[in-house]
């Protein structure tokens, strides 16, 4: 009976609401005419300061609504509340870029957005009717426009009830699948008839984890099945209400495939559960040239028109939704798959995808709510990767050649910006000057000046963007890179902080300045604030202080290390004290050689050979081929396509009739994250401690972290190398069947600062 079904309850802020609903037309390329969040706040503040006193700002608003079994509990927070001679007025603020003579009236996402403000305000305070006001701020000139209208409480009410009719059929489709997906956990069990090794510890210390919402650095063997010993407590934890979204972070394809098929393990197992797989634009896009213009991109224009349609279409049929799956609807509907996998993530259960959806101010995930993180647990897979690519997200460069080039692209064409390009390309000129015949200058604040010329060349580009209407001619594409690229550099300069600085290069194509980010761990720790939990794990967090230091542990997070479930007679580990420093490496070839001939030769197998550099491992490549020519070999190149790094994998078999030698790089695409079990590795040999090349940056870290009481030269050089070195030797051993040889080849492997970072199974 209709009367005795179960009254649900759904928690909701206005704003995402009304989006949903009222949402239509293209998708442009990315440019919006929308200031920054920074220059928003500014605007919003500069208009409350003309409000009377008494006017409140900044309220905040709630109030329930029930349709259809469901009541809806809204949220939200109005930028104004006026007192006027005759009632209550809201006052919704929003700054723009564009021409306020092009606003006709108002967006119906804004008026709509204002209109439950206003009825709330009226509900609450038993008011008949209110007036309601759009407030648009033009960012350069600060010139407002205004309209306002007034509306009944009762047709506010049929208003507010229409939007949730027209929101509910979306609400009812999650519902559904909330309750599937609960239902299935209850009834799941672990999908391996047992648990490895070491397996139930991790699971139980993910869980406990996440119910006393932590962060846990785990260092667990490869082999141990990482992947499902994270994500088997995290469904647990939806299941018994601690979480509703898990969020699996990866640095590589590879491993995002492994944490797709623990989820095909477990769905086989009974579980309902809705994952989505975010795969790069450039790789999903159905177009052979990626531009985001209606006019170029069928699937661009009118994308909201139809969005709503095939993410009701997908959710209502489908679990695990891969790039395979994401095509196929969105061909179906004929939308950007791209848009559409990040538009259907925020619906569904677990989210797989690159680290920088979280960690990255450029692409993170801005619509994600503080609610919905408070309920979210971030499983960070190869954790070892984040602190590298933390310094990449904090750090940002700009140079020269761009701005003189749109300076004479815009000469006699638009005053504006060709005064906007100068001003930053002279910028650049007076800096070449002052790096002299060093060519380099170094200094621990961010660059003041550049960032304020680079301000006003930002608005100045937004106005010249917008004439060219919602896309942006090809011709154009240089002031658009490069407006996303001053964007980017203010970004990282409101989070320069004292593990930054900035440092100033003169080359042959001109001046680059860049803010390094030296120390990332603040920044991480800050970009996973508000989740419920997060889980650090990989095979080489090694050593664990290390790791917990450069990620952001607090004194109360939890670490934990797992032993190996391997015995130690299935790895001959042989160390070689062959020199392989660079000065050494002319002498030492020849020895390396033989040594590398004498492995291959042992026994009939499957081997790879790991090098600290391109050039290194082209050298001994030469000379072992012409030594033995008779063996099949296969290098590792230079920036391969994904069809070539998936032939080169394949060449791998375990039924192989002949030897097979791969010669690949230290930290590169096949030094970690890939699984080749039995008999499709036999052997391989390490060669060099991994060091990174020394360098400015290198060294900018090393006295960093000397200036902080800690080795500087460990945390920039030695443990990041004996990292690369741990992930390669662990591609060895991936299961309880697999033996092989593991040869180490320098003589610093037998240092006890070195031995020390090992593995005990390998000393």
């Amino acid at each position: 009976m209709e009367e005795n079904k179960k009254i649900e309850q759904v928690r909701i802020s206005v704003r995402p609401l009304v989006e949903y609903v009222f949402r239509s037309g293209d998708i442009h390329t990315g440019f919006r005419a929308v200031t920054a969040l920074h220059e928003g706040t500014r605007i919003h503040q500069q208009v409350q300061r003309t409000y009377k006193e008494g006017d409140l700002k900044e309220v905040p608003l709630k109030t329930e609504v029930f349709y259809n079994n469901i009541i809806y509990l809204l949220e939200g927070r109005c930028d104004g509340l006026i007192y006027l001679e005759d009632g209550l007025m809201v006052d919704e603020i929003k700054s723009t870029s564009g021409h306020l003579a092009d606003l006709q009236g108002g967006h119906d996402i804004h008026w709509a957005q204002a209109q439950f403000y206003a009825y709330m305000v009226a509900k609450e305070q038993n008011i008949n009717h209110m007036q309601v006001q759009l407030t648009y701020i033009q960012a350069t000139t600060s010139e407002e426009k205004q309209f306002r209208r007034t509306y009944t409480i009762i047709e506010l009410e049929a208003f507010t009830l229409d939007v949730v009719k027209r929101y509910a059929p979306y609400i009812s489709m999650r519902l559904q699948n909330a309750h599937l997906r609960n239902e299935s956990i209850r009834a799941l069990t672990f999908p391996f008839d047992s648990y490895r090794e070491g397996q139930r510890k991790l699971a139980g210390a993910v869980y406990q984890t996440i119910k006393e919402g932590k962060k846990l650095f785990a260092k667990a063997p490869t082999g141990i099945g990482k992947t499902i010993s994270t994500l088997f407590p995290s469904v647990k934890a939806i299941g018994e209400g601690l979480l509703q979204q898990i969020f699996y972070l990866t640095a590589r394809t590879t491993t995002r495939t492994a944490a797709e098929q623990a989820f095909a393990r477990m769905e086989s197992k009974g579980l309902h559960i809705q994952t989505v797989t975010l795969t790069a634009k450039e790789k999903v896009c159905f177009q052979e040239e990626i531009s985001c213009r209606k006019e170029d991109c069928p699937f661009a224009d009118g994308y909201y028109d139809r969005i709503n349609g095939a993410i009701l279409d997908m959710l209502s049929q489908e679990t695990l939704m891969d790039r395979s799956v994401i095509e196929q609807y969105a061909r179906k509907h004929n939308v950007c798959p791209f848009e559409f996998s990040l538009d259907a993530a925020y619906a569904a259960d677990v989210m797989i995808c690159d680290y920088n959806y979280v960690y990255d101010p450029r692409v993170s995930l801005k619509r994600l709510f503080e609610e919905q993180k408070r309920q979210t647990v971030l499983l960070i897979d190869e954790a070892h990767n984040l602190v590298d690519r933390g310094r990449e997200m904090f750090s940002a460069v700009i140079g020269k050649a761009e701005f003189l080039q749109l300076q004479r692209q815009f000469k006699g064409i638009d005053a504006g910006m060709f005064e906007a390009s100068k001003a930053v390309n002279q910028y650049f000129i007076d800096l070449k000057k002052e790096c002299g015949e060093h060519r380099q200058k170094l200094w621990k604040e961010y660059p003041v000046k550049l960032v304020s010329l680079l301000e006003s060349f930002i608005l100045q580009a937004e106005t010249t963007l917008l004439q060219q209407g919602n896309g942006v001619a090809t011709s154009q594409q240089l002031l658009l890179d490069t407006y996303y690229a001053a964007q980017n550099f203010i970004r990282i300069a409101k989070l320069y902080n004292e593990r930054h600085v900035t440092y100033a290069e003169v080359h042959r194509n001109g001046v680059t300045v860049k803010m390094f980010c030296m120390d990332p761990s603040s920044l991480l720790s800050q970009a996973g604030k508000g989740f419920r939990a997060a889980i650090f794990f990989s095979a080489t967090l090694s050593p664990l202080h290390y790791y917990r230091d450069m990620i952001g542990a607090g004194e109360e997070d939890y670490s934990l290390t797992i032993a190996s479930p391997f015995h130690r007679e299935q790895l001959d580990v042989r160390i070689e004290p062959l020199s392989t420093r660079y000065r050494d490496r002319e002498n030492t070839k020849e020895t390396l050689v033989t040594l590398l001939i004498q492995l291959v030769q042992e026994r009939k197998g499957n081997y790879l050979l790991f090098f600290p550099s391109y050039q290194y491992l082209q050298d001994v490549y030469e000379s072992f081929t012409e030594a033995y020519p008779q063996v099949t070999t296969i290098v590792q190149g230079i920036g391969m396509a994904e069809e070539e790094r998936e032939a080169y994998l394949a060449s791998f078999q375990d039924d192989n009739t002949e030897t097979l030698v791969g010669f690949a790089v230290l930290g590169g695409i096949f030094a970690e994250g890939i699984d080749l079990q039995g008999d499709r590795l036999n052997g391989v040999a390490v060669v060099g401690v991994g060091l990174p090349q020394l360098g400015l940056e290198r060294n900018l870290i090393k006295d960093y972290f000397n200036s902080t009481g800690k080795n500087g030269y460990d945390y920039s050089y030695v443990y990041p190398g004996m990292n690369k070195v741990l992930q390669a030797g662990g591609r060895l051993i991936r299961s309880e069947q697999d033996t092989g040889v593991l040869m180490l080849v320098d003589d610093r492997f037998l240092q006890r600062q070195y031995q020390g970072l090992m593995p005990e199974e390998w000393k």
